[in-house]
């Protein structure tokens, strides 16, 4: 059955529910993928600058082999033995520093942060954690309270639990050494202990990429994680976004950030697209949570999904796409500056590897952020076959977050694009 837009809309709405979330005002109806390329029902070619779920590139055939080969194979849970889930988290903790040399694998981030608070509860005794207040990390009853924008209206009364800081701004309040940033964390720490409940865990993304990726330098959460560890906390770091390498100067974010996680989540992009997540931790932590919760997760870790993750951990190092994510995010990079400097609506540049974008606002005196400004600009680039998003506190600054194989020529053509949109894009509306 083919359906128009209008159908499949309000199809959604029937068979869905509502508030099922789209993307723009005029919805993609997306059939095919490749590379960094989507085409859409009507044969149109649109540049994908957004999904990094598709890590490696959309329908990457390394991926796709392993899956078809082990999917023609065996699938199964992990109460069969198979060697596909041992090799794949000795490769991934291959990647890692020393002290992380443990894994669970999941379904999706959500649950793998689930169980990341949970081992906070198991290794402490307590169950205060604290997150900055403008992030996301998945949507479990649990994890959901993490998402101070996104706590459901109903819930099981877990709120009591969950405190939080100001998420680090770059443009409007300078932080370059991590120290207030560290010394909120270290106040709502004593929150907690003075209710009763007590410090578990903080955790972040370390390159805070839902609060807008702001503009800190290498090493910024040293004096945060030394709060966490001397209050006896856990520190985890979410790096479903900014891991496999999106920084193009390490694989993972928190090496970019100066710090040892405790537990280190991963979800998305882990398989690129097929359904697979993680948390790896020590071997202290993990045999703890072991012995509190009797843990079992059908499909995390079953073969078919091992085989795509561990196909794109091969992808990322025969690829050289870390190198890859580091030159072209420095012409990205190079590219928003000079536009910067034609358009006064943007406010600030800012991003590492293949996360970029830049913030945009109605004044640079005042930094108003152009919040309705963005919403136009982002379907505009639509309009003209580049998908791209937004994030921030204030929803203002352009989410560019394209696979790991996005060339030069690609970010070039994002760019001319852009120029365009901003030139013909009205301020107010």
């Amino acid at each position: 059955m083919t359906r128009s837009n209008a159908e499949l809309i309000a199809d959604r709405a029937r068979l869905l529910g509502p508030n099922v979330s789209t993307f723009y005002d005029n919805p993609v109806h997306i059939v095919k993928g490749e590379g960094v390329w989507l085409w859409d029902a009507d044969g149109r070619k649109y540049l994908d600058c957004y999904n990094n779920v598709p890590h490696v590139g959309h329908c990457n055939p390394r991926v796709v082999d392993a899956i078809c080969r082990q999917a023609n194979t065996l699938n199964t849970h992990t109460r069969y033995l198979h060697d596909g889930i041992l090799d794949y988290v000795e490769k991934l903790t291959s990647t890692v520093d020393d002290h992380l040399d443990t894994a669970i694998l999941t379904c999706t981030g959500s649950e793998a942060n689930d169980i990341a608070l949970r081992m906070a509860e198991s290794m402490t005794g307590k169950r205060g954690i604290i997150a900055t207040d403008a992030t996301y990390h998945g949507n479990t009853s649990l994890v959901s309270q993490l998402s101070k924008s996104n706590v459901p209206t109903v819930g099981f009364g877990l709120g009591q639990f969950f405190r939080f800081v100001g998420a680090p701004d770059s443009y409007r309040n300078p932080d370059p050494e991590g120290m207030r940033f560290a010394e909120s964390v270290a106040e709502q720490i004593a929150e907690h202990e003075k209710s009763g409940i007590g410090f578990a865990a903080l955790v972040v993304c370390p390159y805070f990429l839902n609060e807008g990726f702001p503009d800190n330098p290498d090493g910024w959460l040293k004096p945060t994680a030394e709060v966490v560890r001397k209050a006896g906390g856990l520190l985890i770091c979410d790096e479903v976004q900014s891991g496999f390498g999106r920084t193009g100067t390490h694989m993972w974010a928190h090496q970019k950030m100066g710090v040892v996680p405790d537990v280190m989540t991963l979800g998305k992009p882990m398989g690129n697209g097929h359904p697979i997540g993680g948390v790896v931790t020590n071997s202290e932590i993990l045999g703890t949570f072991r012995k509190g919760y009797r843990y079992f997760n059908t499909f995390g870790g079953n073969p078919v999904s091992c085989a795509a993750a561990i196909a794109v951990l091969e992808e990322i190092e025969d690829k050289h796409l870390l190198e890859n994510a580091r030159k072209v995010g420095a012409h990205a990079r190079m590219r928003i500056t000079r536009l910067a400097k034609k358009h006064e609506f943007i406010g600030d540049v800012r991003g590492s590897g293949l996360i970029f974008g830049a913030e945009m606002v109605l004044d640079r005196e005042t930094k108003q952020p152009a919040s309705a400004f963005t919403d136009r600009v982002i379907n505009g680039m639509r309009e003209r076959g580049v998908i791209h998003s937004k994030l921030g506190r204030h929803k203002n600054t352009l989410k560019i977050r394209p696979p790991m194989p996005f060339s030069i020529e690609n970010a070039d053509l994002l760019f001319d694009t852009l120029d365009e949109v901003l030139a013909k894009t009205p301020l107010d509306a």
